[in-house]
């Protein structure tokens, strides 16, 4: 695959060197040329480019035409946000993803179309208020384009549906329960399956539905 990162921080570096890692082609583009430089001799030179990727026509030279997705990860969400839209827009790329920096923009890289957001602030609070109380979702990965959500959720003593089995519960559509952590120790979820305070809950569920399925089991 051919992989376009714009943003030659921390973050862009590090993703760089896990995805060349894995063997595919990878280009990181920074606009400070001594930060590229920099970055040339740790990524090689052949992996960094030189300027500005908010850019038409720095776009096009650096391939935008033929990427199999571009991800944005510069400390500003306003170059994210034009990064993305032009990658969609003006060069069709399928697979669009970018770095949100204040959660409260995550909802206007969706509205254009991004297909996946990752906010560090969301992330470290929703790993924080989990050791803090129960009943909240966390959202732990996204399949279909953003579309599908992989939630985690532990049963607290309020949860209604202690003691239920998962036949009797009717689920959100297209809505499937896949496994439970219960005391350290991973179970298979079938219909026969019962709830208890406690239970690490895995589901897979539409990004339309999260809501129901967190008022059915909170």
């Amino acid at each position: 695959m051919y992989l376009i990162l714009v943003g030659g921080g921390n973050v862009g570096m590090q993703l760089a060197k896990k995805l060349i890692g894995r063997g595919h082609e990878v280009l990181l583009m920074e606009k400070d040329g001594k930060q590229a430089t920099r970055l040339a001799t740790i990524l090689g030179e052949e992996s960094v480019f030189v300027g500005d990727g908010c850019e038409v026509a720095t776009q096009k030279e650096a391939g935008f035409n033929r990427a199999d997705a571009v991800v944005a990860v510069t400390g500003e969400d306003e170059d994210n946000l034009v990064v993305c839209q032009m990658a969609k827009v003006v060069w069709n790329v399928q697979r669009v993803l970018a770095r949100v920096n204040d959660p409260s923009h995550e909802e206007i890289f969706k509205k254009i179309g991004v297909d996946q957001t990752v906010s560090a602030t969301s992330l470290i609070f929703s790993l924080l208020d989990q050791q803090i109380t129960m009943d909240e979702f966390i959202q732990v990965g996204a399949l279909a384009k953003g579309n599908i959500e992989i939630v985690e959720l532990i049963l607290s003593g309020r949860s209604p549906v202690l003691g239920m089995a998962v036949r009797d519960l009717t689920l959100p559509p297209k809505t499937n329960i896949i496994y439970i952590l219960r005391k350290e120790q991973g179970l298979l979820v079938s219909g026969d399956t019962t709830f208890e305070e406690g239970d690490t809950i895995l589901a897979l569920v539409p990004s339309d539905q999260a809501d129901a399925l967190r008022g059915m089991l909170h």
